[in-house]
C-alpha cells in the first residue's frame, strides 16, 4: 500500500523526481545514453534505484544488466504520459495491441503494456534487449533478478 502511494504521488508531482543521470551514464553506452535521457524524470530516477539496488544485491552484477535496468522502462518514452493516463494504466489495462499505435488512451494502454517491446526494439546489444524484453516475464536468471528489483521499488 505504501508504495502504491508513493506511485501516486509521482504521477502528480514529478518535478519532485531528481535522477542521477551521472550514474547511468557511467554505465550507459552510444545510443543507450540518448534513449535513457528521453524517459521522463520519473522514470529515469525509478530505473537508477531499480540499477542501484540489482548492485547492491549482486554487487557482482554484469554491465549488461545493470544497463537493462537503466532501460527497462524506456519503451514508455515513446510518447509522454499525462498523469492521469500513468494513474489509470497503473490500475488497468486492457489487452491491446502494440500496434499501430494509437492516440490518447489507447494508445497509453498500449504504451503500458507493451513498453518492454518499444524499448527492445531501439536498444542494439542483444543482451539488454533481451532483459528489457523479458522484464515482465523473466525467463532467465538476470532476467528474474531485474524482475525482482523492479519489483521492490
Amino acid at each position: 500500500m505504501k508504495k502504491r502511494l508513493r506511485r501516486l504521488l509521482r504521477a502528480f508531482f514529478p518535478r519532485g523526481e531528481e535522477p542521477d543521470d551521472a550514474f547511468a551514464l557511467a554505465f550507459l553506452q552510444g545510443e543507450e545514453r540518448t534513449l535513457y535521457l528521453s524517459m521522463d524524470s520519473r522514470d529515469r530516477a525509478h530505473a537508477v534505484r531499480v540499477a542501484r539496488r540489482l548492485l547492491k544485491q549482486y554487487p557482482d552484477a554484469p554491465t549488461f544488466a545493470i544497463r537493462a535496468a537503466l532501460l527497462h522502462d524506456a519503451g514508455k518514452a515513446l510518447r509522454p504520459y499525462r498523469p492521469l493516463e500513468r494513474i489509470l494504466t497503473g490500475l488497468y489495462t486492457p489487452p491491446v495491441p502494440p500496434y499501430p499505435l494509437r492516440r490518447g488512451i489507447l494508445g497509453a494502454f498500449q504504451v503500458r503494456r507493451h513498453h518492454p517491446l518499444y524499448a527492445a526494439e531501439r536498444i542494439q546489444d542483444p543482451e539488454v534487449q533481451a532483459l528489457v524484453l523479458e522484464h515482465h516475464h523473466p525467463q532467465s536468471l538476470w532476467g528474474k533478478r531485474l524482475h525482482q528489483a523492479d519489483q521492490e521499488e
